[in-house]
């Protein structure tokens, strides 16, 4: 359970969050005075952490120490297969199985609060695809399929409009929601503090 929330599970959810190795990650994320290799795994452990508070999650990724850590959140670990995003989160959600509704959650989403993804959640839930755009509108942070609708996403640059064209209906999540700040800049992070970080991102930022 997440340390920041204390959050009821929307039933039958399973989310699946593909972690890049750190030292690979967030190449464009530089902040004097903080290791981005640390700074990117602080970023991926803070939105595993509220993630498992709100569903089973499965950690798609080949770093250990991530892996290990996630394992330590109450994570499932399922290896990367090397093929780009798209294809770690096919593999993450095919171990997930049909039976349960998927979502794809990005792993930088630091500010991430429990109650605003569970509400992400139940809303999803009434929809056989849905996706959250991120916060100006073009990248997406979370891709959802119901139970028994097939797998399909479109992440990377301008990904919103991609997902929708696969028949995702865009959720209504407000501007504010800290599921729809993700980080990939400096200036992403700072604008993400403003909602509250994580504590290990936090940390590293004092």
């Amino acid at each position: 359970m997440s340390e920041r929330s204390e959050t009821e599970r929307p039933a039958d959810w399973v989310v699946v969050i593909p972690v890049k190795p750190a030292a690979h990650g967030k190449s464009r994320l530089q902040v004097p005075g903080v290791g981005r290799e640390q700074l990117a795994r602080a970023i991926a452990l803070d939105t595993i952490e509220a993630a498992a508070a709100v569903a089973r999650v499965i950690v798609v990724t080949d770093d250990p120490q991530t892996a290990a850590a996630a394992r330590r959140l109450g994570a499932e670990i399922c290896t990367d297969p090397g093929d780009g995003l798209d294809a770690a989160v096919a593999a993450g959600t095919a171990l997930a199985g049909t039976d349960a509704h998927r979502a794809a959650l990005l792993g930088d989403v630091p500010a991430l609060r429990p109650e605003h993804l569970t509400a992400a959640l139940r809303d999803a839930a009434a929809a056989p695809r849905a996706a959250v755009a991120d916060a100006d509108g073009t990248g997406t942070t979370l891709v959802t399929a119901a139970a028994g609708t097939p797998w399909a996403s479109a992440f990377g640059s301008g990904s919103f409009a991609r997902h929708l064209a696969l028949g995702c209906v865009p959720l209504a999540i407000p501007d504010t929601s800290t599921l729809r700040r993700d980080v990939d800049t400096a200036e992403d992070l700072t604008a993400a503090s403003t909602l509250g970080l994580g504590r290990r991102t936090a940390a590293l930022l004092c």
